[in-house]
C-alpha cells in the first residue's frame, strides 16, 4: 500500500462506524461499477423476500440501535 493510502486508512479508522461503513460502500461501488446492477437486482429481490416474511409473521424487526450495539460489543473484543 502506498504511503498516502496508508495515511488515509489510518484516518478512516478514526471515523465513527457508520461513516466507515458508508466509506466502504462508496469504495466498493467505485471499483465494481459493472456488477452494480446485478447487486442492485439481488438486493431488490432480497428486500421483497424479507418484506413478505414480515407480512406473513415469519420474521421480526430489530431496532437499528440494538443491532449496532451488538456489533460494537462483538468487535470491541
Amino acid at each position: 500500500m502506498t504511503e498516502s493510502a496508508e495515511k488515509i486508512y489510518e484516518q478512516a479508522l478514526n471515523l465513527p462506524i457508520d461513516d466507515r461503513l458508508l466509506l466502504i460502500d462508496k469504495l466498493l461501488i467505485s471499483t465494481n461499477l459493472s456488477a452494480r446492477s446485478d447487486i442492485d437486482q439481488a438486493w431488490s429481490e432480497e428486500v421483497e423476500r424479507r418484506s413478505q416474511e414480515l407480512k406473513r409473521g415469519e420474521a421480526k424487526l430489530i431496532p437499528g440501535e440494538e443491532v449496532f450495539e451488538k456489533i460494537k460489543k462483538r468487535f470491541a473484543q
